[in-house]
């Protein structure tokens, strides 16, 4: 069994960064329960605790000592940059070796590759969640909020699924985690808090002589637009969706 910790960065009384209408302790827990949902539900042999799943107050201290009391495998801290940059950049603590760099590098080649943000690099920094934690730790920074391309990425709900199944699958490799039995790739097209814009989207699909449908999975309304026994027919479909402006990715 490996123990995944995700801590979503800051939360309650700590907003974290915050621009063009966003905060950064929002996105951080949003892509942190997709996270685990992702996890959970697709693969075998993987627990997963979370240093908060709502809006609260939790101490860095507080973080790390739950991790490590746990005796988690490994700690994934999700942040949100600022400072008028873009794209998406790691962290480890200074002078580490593997495995931390190994799990690292397969984190964010994976996140650089599936996710559209400009690579900014792999780089180590003294932070606490890094430093206090008895097993190997990784940030992520996940693009710039007071960046206005950046930020309109980060307020679209199927683009924080994307990131969350890119950290996903960096995991997988990591720790070569074992999926779930599924027969089918499932093509998703959109991810929504409210029923209605999901309705709109599969509407939407339709009219333009896509198969769409609404789900509900772990809070979010999903668009689904097929399902498919080999992985190529569904790569097809996700390239027509694309083709006709809309993001969309496989899943199983």
């Amino acid at each position: 069994m490996v123990k995944i910790f995700i801590d979503p960065g800051h939360g309650g009384t700590d907003s974290g960064a915050s621009a063009n209408g966003l905060l950064e302790k929002n996105i951080t827990l949003q892509i942190a329960l997709l996270l685990r949902d992702i996890l959970i539900s697709e693969y075998d042999g993987v627990s997963v605790r979370l240093s908060r799943s709502t809006d609260q107050s939790v101490t860095l201290s507080q973080r790390t000592n739950a991790a490590n009391s746990w005796g988690a495998d490994y700690f994934v801290s999700i942040h949100i940059n600022a400072g008028g940059g873009t794209g998406f950049e790691s962290y480890v603590y200074p002078g580490v070796s593997a495995p931390t760099t190994t799990y690292r590098n397969a984190l964010h080649d994976e996140i650089v590759r599936s996710v559209d943000f400009a690579n900014r690099g792999k780089k180590t920094a003294n932070f606490h969640v890094l430093r206090e934690t008895s097993m190997s730790a990784i940030l992520t920074e996940n693009g710039f909020i007071d960046t206005a391309a950046d930020a309109n990425k980060l307020r679209n709900a199927t683009f924080l699924q994307g990131i969350a199944r890119a950290h996903a699958t960096g995991l997988e490799e990591a720790f070569q985690l074992k999926k779930k039995a599924s027969n089918l790739y499932k093509v998703q097209a959109g991810a929504f808090k409210v029923k209605a814009n999901a309705d709109e989207l599969a509407a939407t699909l339709k009219s333009k002589g896509f198969d769409a449908f609404v789900v509900l999975d772990g809070g979010m309304f999903r668009v689904q637009a097929g399902a498919f026994r080999t992985k190529q027919n569904a790569d097809d479909l996700v390239a027509r969706l694309k083709q006709a402006g809309h993001d969309a990715f496989v899943f199983q």
